[in-house]
């Protein structure tokens, strides 16, 4: 079954949460359901669409927005259009909903949250422990603001979770929403599984990829 209606999945979050895993794992997922999808990835993005810009808030601003029309051109052209980027203001995030929802298509914002305690261990290259240290200037959520989204449409906490579960939410609320259409032979996904486990009183918790 194809789908023809494209959207926007944008994925916000700090630097290590697990924004780019869930959007390798969730395409896929997606595409095994007939929908054609792009990833924007944040440091994609900064190397070949962004790379003249630095890391005040006017270039920061400016990066989100240019990742936002890429994902309106493409989800008004029925492509799913999945954002992997920081996107540290509230701001900039609502203006790209609404340039998307203008067009008439939908934009789910996940916030893929993570305390920056767990964020500081899973850093191999150690830079939140040289931000928290003083020693890296304008670092998002240490030296420079993040907004959490105010009512995320869904809500991944990737210390929580395996990445396997955040990816069933995801997708089960894009079905609930008739994004995508529902695997009934043959499917691979974790949705099922995870609609078992909204049956149970309580998770448990594992360790979550970065």
């Amino acid at each position: 079954m194809s789908n023809s209606r494209g959207f926007t999945l944008w994925l916000t979050g700090l630097s290590g949460a697990g924004k780019s895993t869930l959007a390798e794992k969730l395409t896929p997922e997606l595409r095994a359901r007939g929908v054609a999808v792009e990833v924007l990835d944040g440091d994609e993005v900064r190397t070949n669409l962004s790379k003249s810009l630095g890391f005040s808030k006017e270039d920061r601003d400016t990066n989100i927005r240019r990742i936002g029309y890429v994902c309106r051109l493409l989800s008004r052209n029925g492509v799913v259009a999945i954002s992997a980027a920081i996107s540290p203001y509230r701001a900039v995030r609502d203006e790209v909903r609404r340039s998307v929802e203008q067009d008439g298509a939908e934009f789910i914002e996940v916030f893929v949250k993570c305390p920056i305690m767990v964020l500081a261990e899973r850093d191999v290259k150690g830079l939140y422990k040289k931000a928290l240290a003083g020693e890296i200037k304008s670092f998002t959520g240490v030296s420079d603001p993040y907004e959490e989204p105010l009512s995320p449409d869904v809500l991944i906490e990737s210390d929580r979770e395996p990445v396997e579960l955040s990816v069933a939410k995801i997708v089960v609320e894009l079905e609930r929403r008739q994004l995508v259409p529902t695997l009934v032979a043959g499917r691979t996904d974790a949705a099922d599984s995870f609609r078992e486990e909204e049956t149970t009183v309580h998770f448990t918790l594992f360790p979550a990829l970065a």
